[in-house]
């Protein structure tokens, strides 16, 4: 057995062991750029995380004045519920047209309508986070002051709105993906038992494909979560405690990219951003954890 595999691979052309290394390489270098980002966000914050921040403050606290002359105070309550709070309101209102999107998109379209469907969602997943929030900011804006009679129209409705937008196109390609995925004897062995085409849907496909739409969710969570420019634009940009819908917010990643570039390399301020930096990456990585033992219990139900 031995002779003939040293055989075999002898045989195998240097043209394939070249691509066989090439994908090994892509896929390890995947593991070790998440590690080096993670290294360097760790390492920029680590001196302040461990020497003089007050760890219990900084994650209970409201009070958020980094700049302050005589009392800093670093806390980020505020600015996880807002990202939190922006976030869940993205997906009550993303989920639903998100999946129903790709259930009409993969069940109920004809060919042609559904190619021009697939067309305008990539572009519409094209659209860069800035020229959404140029959208919350001047049209959006408007129209909550208008409907809600609210004195700014800058809210966590208006970041909301923005966000389920933008990840309305990831949950209905993936979505959509995860319903053709369902093999077709389904579809035929339901209808051959008189269901009707919404009862094929309801009681085949979506549990047939649970763990797909189930990560097409959790990744339009994801986009939310690590949104930057839209919500910068449109939320307000106030360190609040959100009370409901029109509440004026501020998230992380808006935090971070409001102050970094103006702060000076090194000191207590500097390190508490990268220190948002680390607290982000706990919060995508127990998302992500959960996540994956959501979908291994379902696997194995």
């Amino acid at each position: 057995m031995n002779i003939l595999r040293k055989k075999s691979a002898a045989n195998v052309p240097f043209s394939e062991t070249v691509i066989e290394t090439l994908i090994r390489l892509c896929g390890v270098s995947s593991i070790i750029f998440v590690f080096g980002i993670f290294f360097f966000v760790f390492r920029e914050g680590a001196g302040f995380l461990f020497g003089g921040l007050d760890l219990g403050q900084f994650l209970t606290s409201p009070e958020w004045y980094p700049t302050s002359l005589s009392n800093k105070r670093y806390g980020t309550l505020a600015l996880i519920l807002g990202t939190f709070s922006v976030t869940a309101l993205a997906m009550c209102i993303a989920v639903p047209f998100g999946l129903g999107a790709a259930i009409f998109v993969s069940e109920f379209c004809s060919p042609k309508l559904r190619e021009t469907f697939k067309v305008i969602i990539e572009l519409l997943a094209a659209i860069p986070s800035v020229v959404w929030g140029f959208i919350g900011l001047t049209l959006m804006n408007q129209l909550i002051i208008a409907v809600f009679k609210a004195p700014i129209g800058l809210t966590m409705l208006n970041g909301g709105i923005m966000l389920a937008l933008m990840s309305v196109p990831i949950i209905v390609s993936i979505a959509e993906d995860a319903l053709k995925a369902v093999p077709d004897s389904y579809r035929e062995a339901a209808e051959a038992l008189g269901a009707t085409r919404w009862q094929v849907v309801y009681r085949v496909l979506l549990p047939a494909a649970k763990n797909g739409l189930l990560a097409a969710v959790l990744l339009g969570a994801a986009r939310s979560i690590g949104e930057t420019m839209a919500v910068l634009m449109a939320t307000g940009h106030s360190v609040n405690i959100p009370l409901g819908p029109l509440s004026w917010i501020r998230t992380l990643t808006a935090t971070i990219a409001a102050e970094l570039g103006e702060v000076a390399r090194g000191d207590e301020h500097y390190q508490v951003l990268f220190i948002i930096g680390i607290l982000l990456f706990t919060i995508t990585f127990v998302v992500n954890l959960i996540a994956d033992l959501v979908i291994k219990g379902i696997r194995q139900e």
